[in-house]
């Protein structure tokens, strides 16, 4: 299976309601960035264990960490969790950026340093939450 059809499977695991936002926020990306390189990360370390939500992820930008390594890794993550849907927006220094940039243009959302969190779309503000995944695949 490719990364496109993971996606679809996923979205389409949902339920109604959250797989059509997140089809539309699929879209939105995608929108933003159609050439963008996609990521589908199922949730499972290598022994096969659920450690995390599993992720659609979009972009490119290089990770580096306290060793010295590196790795390519996703710029803007989208994940289903127990009570919505998170936006992930990452490689941001500014771990105050998105609060102070969108936070209260939002709506019903919580934003830290790299999340975005809403129920549904219906709550929060589209051009807005267009604007910080614009934002986050443009910064690298």
């Amino acid at each position: 299976m490719n990364v496109q059809q993971q996606i679809e499977k996923y979205i389409a695991s949902q339920p109604a309601a959250k797989s059509s936002d997140m089809q539309e926020l699929h879209r939105i990306t995608l929108k933003v960035s159609p050439q963008c390189k996609l990521w589908f990360l199922d949730g499972k370390n290598s022994e096969g264990k659920t450690v995390s939500n599993p992720n659609i992820g979009y972009g490119q930008q290089t990770i580096k960490y306290a060793d010295g390594t590196s790795r390519p890794f996703y710029q803007i993550g989208l994940s289903a969790n127990t009570t919505g849907i998170s936006i992930y927006i990452l490689g941001i220094d500014d771990k105050t950026y998105l609060a102070k940039t969108y936070g209260k243009k939002l709506g019903k959302a919580t934003v830290t340093g790299y999340c975005i969190k809403f129920k549904t779309l219906k709550d929060i503000n589209i051009e807005t939450l267009e604007a910080a995944i614009r934002f986050g695949l443009e910064s690298k």
